[in-house]
């Protein structure tokens, strides 16, 4: 009679504990920094030297990989457990701005990559970079045409002339500086984020942090990052990703996303668990796992909130994954504008200032990762 099988060993108990205040300090400031880059579709390059260089001064404990389509892969360079399949957070590299087509002196052509309604074009100001987007000017948008394709596309007025800006050089809408600023609760503790590149930077922040916390962790070396490019004209790097082999089979993909608040799911309420987009709803399986760790950490810290909901519009890059057969599922920050997107007033409203709940971007998430891992 064969001897009784031995149960399978528990993995170890996750080290992770709750961040020191040091430790949300330095978060705050890459949060401040990484968002304030400027990037566009394509023309992720401050994003990416940034990442490059954090992981250059860690590369005793992590790896960076580039794929053709510029995707970048972080992976822990001890090795996983056995039989444990990857665990992948993303988040992509781009936001909606504007990149020049063509310059006579001090007038420019410029295509904006991205989505976003149309009566905030005309009048506005702009932050035009030069080419190694280290000197900016202000510009103002001249006119609109709205049905031009593959991309709307603007006329701006340099305030004056800066050598370097030329074809390829990124713009963006003029704001004041990123700060981290009391929240409409501030007696709750509340706070927000008023940056230039919530939608996706703010998300990726967060995988930065959460890496910084955990990524030596002996029992999480199966998670790992991907940072894919050009998300806002149509997932080219999160298909590229999904196509070329660059994900291993089996890896499960948690999307670190913003997106718009409502008044059922508004800044301040948590981190959003994702349940599907317009198009599809996300992996059952790993969708219920995350939103049972949150009622788990719900249980340890009483005042921690979270949201499930299901984004009515737009698509996210978790249906582009499972559409290529990636179990994938998706948590999203609440960000929102001086004014809300769809707001047709008949005058031009005010400049997209993007808000969101800092938060709801640190890693207190990352204390979740080691649970959904097992």
């Amino acid at each position: 009679m064969p001897a009784p099988r031995s149960p399978a060993p528990k993995p170890p108990p996750s080290p992770i504990r709750p961040a020191t205040a040091a430790e949300r300090r330095r978060d705050e400031k890459w949060l401040l920094e990484i968002t304030s880059l400027p990037t566009a579709a394509g023309r992720e390059d401050r994003v990416t030297g940034w990442i490059k260089r954090w992981v250059e001064a860690r590369k005793s404990w992590l790896t960076l990989e580039e794929d053709r389509w510029g995707n970048l892969v972080i992976r822990s360079r001890r090795k996983p457990r056995p039989g444990v399949a990857p665990l992948w957070i993303t988040a992509h590299l781009d936001h909606p701005a504007f990149v020049v087509r063509k310059v006579e002196g001090r007038e420019l052509e410029l295509e904006f990559r991205g989505g976003v309604n149309d009566p905030y074009f005309v009048g506005a100001k702009l932050e035009v970079f030069d080419a190694r987007t280290e000197r900016s000017v202000e510009a103002t948008i001249r006119t609109l045409d709205a049905k031009a394709t593959p991309f709307k596309l603007v006329t701006a007025r340099l305030a004056k002339p800066l050598a370097g800006v030329g074809p390829g050089s990124i713009a963006r809408w003029k704001f004041p500086k990123a700060a981290i600023r009391k929240g409409p609760s501030a007696t709750r503790g509340d706070r927000l984020l008023h940056t230039h590149a919530c939608d996706d930077l703010a998300a990726l922040a967060a995988a930065i942090a959460a890496m910084e916390r955990f990524g030596k962790d002996p029992s999480l070396a199966h998670v790992g990052l991907l940072f894919t490019r050009a998300e806002e004209i149509g997932f080219i790097g999160t298909i590229g990703a999904a196509r070329s082999g660059t994900i291993p089979k089996g890896t499960r993909l948690v999307c670190l996303e913003n997106s718009r608040s409502f008044a059922e799911s508004p800044i301040g309420g948590g981190p959003i668990v994702r349940v599907g987009d317009r198009i599809s709803v996300f992996t059952p399986e790993l969708t219920n796992r995350i939103g049972a760790i949150m009622l788990e950490y719900q249980k340890e810290a009483p005042g921690y909130r979270f949201q499930r909901k299901l984004m009515p519009g737009g698509a996210c890059e978790a249906t582009a994954f499972a559409s290529y057969g990636h179990a994938s599922t998706c948590l999203a920050c609440r960000s929102g504008t001086t004014t809300t997107w769809s707001t047709s007033t008949g005058s031009r409203p005010a400049r997209p200032r993007r808000r969101s709940d800092p938060s709801s971007s640190r890693c207190r998430i990352s204390t979740g990762w080691s649970r959904c891992s097992r």
